[in-house]
């Protein structure tokens, strides 16, 4: 399956992760550096990680909760929004109790993003302010994919009803 996007010319962030809220860190597998991407490695500076993409040797070590589900960075299906919902909902739990935690994907941007902000969501924002929030603190390239906003303005509940209808 192809989970990533090669069509987007955004750069990767120059940092690994960026703290979107107190407890509730966006990352991702590479980083921007001098000769392109760099791989970034997860060490025990997280008690939860949900990851939507997933390299080899890129951690976190055994002993530190790990949650993954591969997603493409385009459309999803019906079962791929509810992984997103039980990612969110995971990290709003842990950010509730006080557990680092940080969701990640490719570089970062667009399906941590989705997680990320609907945490948010879950933790008392709207949708616009998370967001802006998402895009403030990680990126201005984070959640590009238009389609992943509209997922997050519709609700996930009513995008995930939707896509399980078809065409």
């Amino acid at each position: 399956m192809k989970t990533r996007q090669k069509d987007r010319n955004n750069p990767p962030p120059e940092s690994p992760w960026s703290e979107i809220r107190p407890g509730l860190w966006m990352g991702g597998h590479v980083v921007g550096g001098p000769d392109g991407e760099e791989p970034v490695v997860v060490g025990r500076e997280f008690a939860l990680v949900l990851s939507l993409y997933q390299r080899d040797g890129h951690g976190p070590p055994p002993g530190v909760e790990h949650h993954f589900a591969e997603l493409p960075d385009g459309p999803l299906s019906e079962a791929q929004l509810g992984e997103v919902e039980r990612f969110a909902e995971l990290a709003a739990e842990g950010v509730r109790a006080g557990r680092p935690t940080l969701v990640r994907c490719h570089a970062g941007l667009n399906r941590s993003g989705l997680v990320v902000a609907q945490a948010l969501v879950e933790l008392g924002l709207g949708v616009p302010e998370a967001i802006a929030l998402v895009r403030r603190r990680r990126s201005p390239w984070a959640l590009h994919n238009e389609l992943f906003v509209r997922y997050l303005e519709s609700g996930l509940p009513t995008a995930r009803l939707l896509v399980g209808l078809g065409p």
